[in-house]
């Protein structure tokens, strides 16, 4: 089989798996502009409908996110992923199957956490290495025979030629021009729409805007990934005459729910390894400031436990690593040009996303006065010399988490998101919880550096994302459709903006493209009902049917179905622990709580069974694990012999069921009050979980 898979570096070269040939074809059904993960699986979609396609991707590698160290999928809810997307992760599941492809770790050894932990009976898996999403990406590509060109940037200038509100062609900065019926814009900053002078959104809405509570300034809900109380944010402390520490917005943080032109924080999701044959020790980088890190350094002399990551672990001995804490790899305030800035100041944001965050590795591992139990962990730690190796272990894809959004057909908003309102026309299904990471760094009116911008509100189930969300008003452009930078508030796109229903969405536009050419019709016409029938015939999910909420990794367990006494979180009483989460794996109900690894000492919660019977009684508790979780979560258990205290690592998988780790075994008395189960959050070095208890009747 011949290899269509084009890699245009200085010329129109196409690698087969026989020779290089060239090729003039310039002239498509169907325009894919960026090959990321929605846009791969756009071109994957249209050649099995029968159309030409070619999918343009502007840098090096193809995979966006997928392939550039987001290697623990934010999922949602994995239920809610059919078609292509869901193929993709089963590809990922038989890579693994290799025995060759487990060069530094076996099977055995390896084991996935949280949301993205893989059970035993599922036929997909969630983790990879970046260079394993490449693989089987390219695998994808060649088996379909997809054309994928490589290093084309669009001429965002004068490079879209349009007839009325037609697309007719594009042109790169390189002069090769590409013609087609339907075009995608598959980037995550949305240049072609934009070139197309298709009209868009940037930045956040004012809550007014769409009756919404979630967007425009949030200092209410900045209580996540916040600094320790009472940071002096002045270069000299206690003397505001010296001036701000970088990155600290002297404007901020504006009039709560008002909107601003402010985004999500971006970073490098990087790939790390704490295995030496492959490590490549953090260097200290040419350009490091000091001054850059010294909230940093602040926020640990106020107290602060933690290490400032999110650290998901990988096969072969490897992490995807993510922003945690009050500052940590997210360079907040420093992207707020990047949608709209010029290839050229687009490269100069990302080095200095990069030097940042080589900077604060190494600070992080090296630098005294970061505490030394931080600096022992992460100087164990590196880059891998097998990922990305033209930089060194560093990437080129920049974690752009929002950039422009399209202003369609359909606005999806919170109420979208939280089921108050629902669109008539599905073309896959949201199921993560509302999430902004901060945007802004700023001085409170008690003088103080805080963080302002982070939202993080589930608790809902997964949801349908509109076809209109992915059309343009049908006076701007009626062979135009954007299925990454898609019609969203500020606050829905941050539930929606995951690289599954990327993948999801993707799919869908190149279905409702292909129909649009063969009816010879606008895209905004194709009818509804003949496009559902095929999305579902390909196994697409349009509808959820299933249980739990959205944000989540998992159905919830009817406690009733369990045997013994058994209370759900909802049945404890607690002090603190408000925050309800569905995000990973298995649990009981509804959902779980959390501590939002805030408010340490303060947050307890208890649990007190009736106990109608007395005897001996195995202690079992609930809890869902990943990698942020604590390692010293604070559990005593109340029973006839006294109070038996337990320090438990809740990042470890329950060994029970995938659910439950059992306290031990206990005589309890009849009533109730005399048997309890405490969690408590003193002292704590991660998110403290609370699920549920069982009471299990045993033998000596």
């Amino acid at each position: 089989m011949k290899l269509l898979f084009f890699r245009s570096l200085l010329g129109a070269a196409l690698l087969c798996g026989t020779g290089i040939t060239t090729t003039s074809a310039d002239d498509y059904d169907i325009v894919v502009y960026g090959g990321t993960s929605g846009g791969l699986a756009a071109g994957l979609q249209a050649k099995r409908m029968g159309k030409s396609v070619v999918v343009i991707e502007p840098t090096a590698r193809m995979g966006g996110l997928t392939t550039g160290g987001l290697g623990q999928t934010d999922i949602g809810n994995k239920a809610a992923i059919g078609g292509i997307s869901r193929e993709f992760y089963r590809n990922i599941r038989n890579y693994y199957q290799d025995a060759a492809h487990w060069r530094f770790q076996t099977p055995e050894e390896y084991e996935s956490g949280g949301q993205s932990r893989t059970n035993p009976d599922e036929d997909t898996m969630w983790t990879f290495e970046p260079s394993a999403a490449l693989a089987v990406y390219e695998q994808m590509a060649a088996a379909a025979e997809l054309t994928v060109v490589l290093n084309e940037r669009l001429n965002r200038e004068t490079g879209v030629e349009k007839e009325g509100a037609r697309i007719v062609s594009i042109t790169m900065e390189s002069g090769r021009k590409f013609a087609g019926k339907i075009f995608l814009d598959a980037t995550y900053e949305g240049d072609l729409m934009a070139a197309a002078g298709v009209e868009y959104m940037l930045g956040r809405e004012p809550n007014t805007a769409y009756n919404e509570t979630l967007n425009g300034v949030q200092t209410a809900q900045a209580k996540k990934h916040q600094f320790e109380p009472g940071i002096d944010p002045h270069v000299v402390k206690g003397d505001p005459a010296s001036g701000l520490l970088p990155f600290l917005d002297p404007d901020g943080p504006g009039t709560e729910g008002e909107g601003d032109k402010r985004i999500q924080a971006y970073c490098f999701r990087m790939c790390l390894t704490d295995h030496d044959p492959n490590r490549l020790p953090f260097e200290k980088p040419e350009g490091y400031r000091e001054d850059w890190y010294e909230l940093l350094f602040r926020n640990y002399e106020a107290g602060a436990k933690y290490i400032p990551w999110n650290h998901g672990l990988m096969p072969n001995h490897k992490s995807d690593t993510n922003n945690h804490g009050g500052q940590s790899t997210d360079f907040i305030g420093q992207n707020y040009e990047y949608p709209e800035a010029s290839y050229a100041r687009r490269a100069e944001i990302a080095a200095q996303h990069r030097l940042y965050q080589k900077g604060l590795m190494w600070t992080l591992a090296n630098h005294p006065r970061v505490p030394e139990d931080v600096r022992g962990t992460l100087s164990k730690w590196g880059m891998c010399k097998d990922e990305f190796t033209e930089g060194n272990g560093w990437q080129e894809q920049l974690y752009v988490r929002e950039a422009r959004r399209l202003a369609g057909t359909t606005v999806m908003t919170q109420h979208h998101c939280q089921g108050r309102m629902v669109v008539p026309d599905p073309v896959g299904l949201g199921a993560y919880g509302m999430d902004s990471h901060n945007v802004q760094r700023y001085v409170d009116a008690e003088g103080h550096a805080r963080n302002e911008g982070d939202v993080q509100v589930g608790g809902f189930p997964p949801y349908a994302v509109g076809y209109g969300a992915l059309t343009p008003k049908p006076g701007q452009c009626v062979n135009l459709l954007v299925p990454v930078c898609l019609s969203a508030t500020h606050i829905a796109f941050g539930s929606i903006r995951m690289e599954p229903v990327f993948m999801v969405l993707g799919q869908s536009a190149a279905t409702a493209a292909s129909m649009a050419i063969d009816a010879g019709i606008p895209v905004q016409q194709v009818p509804y009902p003949a496009l559902r029938e095929r999305l579902l015939a390909d196994d697409q999910v349009l509808e959820w049917k299933g249980k739990g909420g959205g944000h989540g990794g998992g159905l919830g367990i009817d406690p009733k179905t369990l045997p013994g006494i058994v209370m759900d979180d909802e049945d404890a009483v607690r002090a603190g622990f408000a925050t309800q989460s569905t995000s990973s794996g298995k649990f009981l109900g509804k959902g779980y709580r959390h501590d939002g690894n805030a408010d340490k000492g303060s947050q307890a919660t208890v649990f007190l069974p009736f106990i109608t019977e007395a005897g001996l009684y195995e202690i079992r508790l609930a809890y869902t694990p990943n990698a942020n979780r604590a390692t010293n979560a604070v559990i005593n258990v109340g029973h006839v012999g006294g109070i038996t205290p337990i320090r438990l690592n809740q990042t470890r998988k329950p060994p029970i069921d995938d659910l439950w780790i059992s306290l031990g075994k206990y005589i309890c008395n009849p009533g109730q009050g005399k048997t309890w189960v405490e969690i408590k959050n003193d002292g704590t070095d991660g998110y403290v979980i609370i699920d549920g208890v069982q009471f299990l009747p045993a033998q000596p």
